[in-house]
């Protein structure tokens, strides 16, 4: 196989508020959404999507561009569970290493969804983690969101990559891995082919306040990873990998933007399935955030997800703006 996703999967549930107020600060940042306490409070509609989380997304958007892909997570024996079986299927995503516990129910979080943006409320099952007993090597392995207890996982991925030389790691920190600090992850840090994180969540990893992303570069390479991949919202993402330092800016949005849910996963898994293919740097950067404009034009993280024909004809249409530059 071509790609191997690890990682939690859960079912999203949207519930789309109609009365909130939001708050940012000055720059429009640090922004809080607040509701009336201890009231009832009318919402628009909810919509209940299967199958997602970060790398789930990232093993559905490597089917959709043409790799071979798979998928190693945990569900419970409910109908939710079996809801996530159902979308892979569809989606042409291997089910092999999918465990189904009979004790331990499906992930279920609910996203508080406003105007275009939205708060996630996660809750991670406490599954058993483990390399599935006869899992064949993949060209690349994909890993992102997993439980509070998954640390002791992440050492023998850690020594299973060292093992297997033939395997290149992506790796997307979630919330807890990135609680669980840098120095317990050293060991994969270090096996790592790839890192993909926001600016934000860089300078959370690396202990820092603001700080310039040239800085912020070499210290990410300093863990480990040969690639380091930040993306900083509306500035674009940038990419390096200890020789070339690239940036790229948005892709302009078609029209506005309905839900931002998984923008960031659609460019990391197709920077990630680029690479995958043999492109380029450069061309890899060219397609994440192609791919992340499309996503945010639909409800959840998948849907917009983009085929390799469909990708290839944003590219071409690409306005003169969407550029790559140094950095």
């Amino acid at each position: 196989m071509e790609f191997v996703a690890i990682g939690d999967t859960t079912v999203d549930e949207f519930i789309k508020l109609k009365y909130a107020k939001v708050h940012c600060d000055i720059n429009n940042e640090d922004c809080t959404i607040s509701m009336k306490w201890g009231d009832k409070i009318p919402y628009e509609k909810s919509i209940l999507v299967p199958g997602v989380g970060n790398a789930a997304n990232a093993a559905v958007a490597a089917a959709r561009l043409g790799l071979s892909s798979g998928f190693i997570s945990n569900i419970g024996n409910d109908s939710y569970g079996k809801e996530i079986l159902a979308t892979f299927k569809k989606e042409g995503v291997d089910q092999t290493y999918i465990k189904v516990n009979d004790a331990v129910p499906t992930n279920h979080h609910y996203v508080l969804w406003y105007d275009a943006e939205r708060t996630i409320l996660i809750r991670h099952e406490d599954y058993p983690y483990e390399i599935p007993e006869q899992f064949i090597a993949p060209k690349w392995l994909y890993l992102s969101s997993a439980g509070e207890k998954s640390e002791a996982f992440h050492g023998e991925l850690a020594l299973w990559l060292k093992e297997h030389p033939e395997t290149k790691l992506a790796f997307q920190p979630g919330t807890f891995q990135m609680e669980m600090g840098k120095e317990k992850l050293a060991p994969l840090y270090a096996q790592t082919e790839l890192v993909a994180v926001n600016k934000e969540e860089a300078e959370r990893i690396l202990g820092l306040g603001e700080t310039d992303m040239n800085v912020l570069v070499e210290k990410m390479h300093a863990l480990g990873p040969k690639i380091a991949l930040i993306t900083d919202g509306p500035n674009g993402a940038y990419i390096s990998d200890g020789k070339q330092r690239l940036k790229i800016p948005m892709y302009p949005d078609s029209k506005e933007p309905l839900d931002r849910t998984g923008a960031g996963d659609a460019t990391t898994a197709t920077v990630v399935v680029a690479l995958a293919l043999g492109k380029s740097l450069e061309e890899a950067l060219y397609w994440g955030p192609a791919n992340s404009m499309a996503v945010v034009q639909k409800v959840g993280a998948q849907e917009g997800l983009l085929s390799r024909e469909e990708l290839e004809t944003y590219l071409k249409n690409a306005p003169e703006s969407y550029k790559i530059s140094t950095f």
